[in-house]
């Protein structure tokens, strides 16, 4: 029910693209340099002054065509709401305004934006949860988010933050605010408790998914669940990173770029700088190896069509960085270990938990 209520968000676009909910549109009262405008008078000259001149800004075919906006979103979303910071002036003014011009009523948030940020922060609040977190970890490529994603009483840390939570997991797409996430994560937990499950299942994550992180709170809350661990085959690992991080994450760039071969060089051009960045950790050499294992196989790829030639450096990338790195945290980890077993094994064990 939280994010089926349509929101009409009145604050300037600046404002809405800090921090939003789910549910809702912009359709500002004023854009951004009538607020600035509105903004200067009101320090300079006061309350009353700055009314007027944001009456004198929007007025006439301007406020036609916001009142427009508004009651075209009202009659396609007749329980639809509005808000603005506060729930003062700016909401009250267009509430009055639809009223007044074309007889529709509609309910403002109370308190506004910033009280229900503020009862979102609350629910992303350790106190305000009572189910136990179980982690879902395995080495990377095993599929644990697509295992995640199978299940009712999972949170998808890495959905909300969209991101793929690895050193080449970025989309095409941006990454929310951390401010967005924060109230989509809050979004997400509070429909899961009012599903009244025992536990909530999160996959094994750093405090920092790209460059959204988890609030240090929530984040301890999920580290101190005990831990279940997807096994897969390295040759199905493999397989599975060659799905996620080559074809469909070129289908994103090609989408973007609404041109082939403009998509596939931005695909080339992402992976390779994103293995530029590991030389500290991988070292010159291999970096130039893998570097060179990638435009090898990029080239067979455009020439035949053939994607299997990216199998090899991502091996490497298991072998010589990846599971490394995951052996040396499992032998410094103090998390309890419930289960370990296959995709099918791990998904019945986590479903019968509830």
């Amino acid at each position: 029910m939280l994010n089926e209520v349509p929101l009409i968000d009145v604050r300037a676009p600046i404002e809405y693209e800090k921090g939003a909910f789910q549910s809702s549109i912009n359709l500002p009262i004023m854009n951004d340099e009538e607020r600035c405008l509105v903004g200067t008078k009101y320090k300079r000259q006061g309350n009353i002054a700055a009314t007027e001149l944001g009456y004198e800004l929007v007025s006439g075919e301007i406020k036609e065509e916001r009142m427009k906006a508004w009651k075209t979103y009202i009659q396609q979303h007749p329980n639809a709401m509005m808000y603005c910071f506060r729930g003062g002036s700016r909401s009250q003014i267009s509430q009055g305004w639809l009223y007044e011009n074309f007889k529709l009523s509609i309910p403002r948030l109370e308190g506004g934006y910033k009280a229900f940020r503020n009862y979102l922060i609350e629910a992303i609040d350790p106190s305000a949860i009572t189910e136990k977190p179980i982690i879902l970890g395995g080495y990377t490529g095993t599929g644990k988010t697509i295992l995640l994603n199978k299940l009712n009483n999972q949170i998808d840390l890495e959905g909300l933050a969209n991101h793929r939570g690895s050193s080449f997991g970025c989309h095409v797409t941006a990454q929310p605010t951390q401010i967005n996430f924060e109230n989509n994560l809050a979004y997400a937990l509070i429909q899961q408790q009012a599903k009244e499950y025992n536990h909530f299942v999160f996959e094994d994550e750093s405090a920092h998914i790209g460059r959204c992180y988890i609030p240090k709170p929530l984040f301890e809350y999920i580290t101190k669940g005990e831990l279940v661990i997807l096994e897969q085959p390295t040759e199905k690992r493999i397989q599975i990173i060659l799905d996620q991080y080559v074809v469909e994450a070129q289908k994103e760039y090609v989408q973007k770029a609404d041109n082939i071969e403009v998509g596939m060089k931005q695909w080339l051009v992402y992976i390779v700088g994103s293995m530029t960045r590991l030389k500290k950790r991988f070292g010159e050499e291999r970096t130039k190896t893998l570097i060179e294992s990638v435009e090898k196989a990029f080239e067979k790829q455009i020439t035949t069509g053939e994607v299997s030639g990216h199998e090899e450096w991502i091996s490497i990338c298991l072998k010589e960085y990846y599971d490394p790195m995951y052996q040396y945290q499992m032998e410094k980890t103090t998390k309890k270990i419930i289960f370990r077993g296959n995709e099918r094994e791990v998904f019945e064990f986590l479903k019968n938990k509830g």
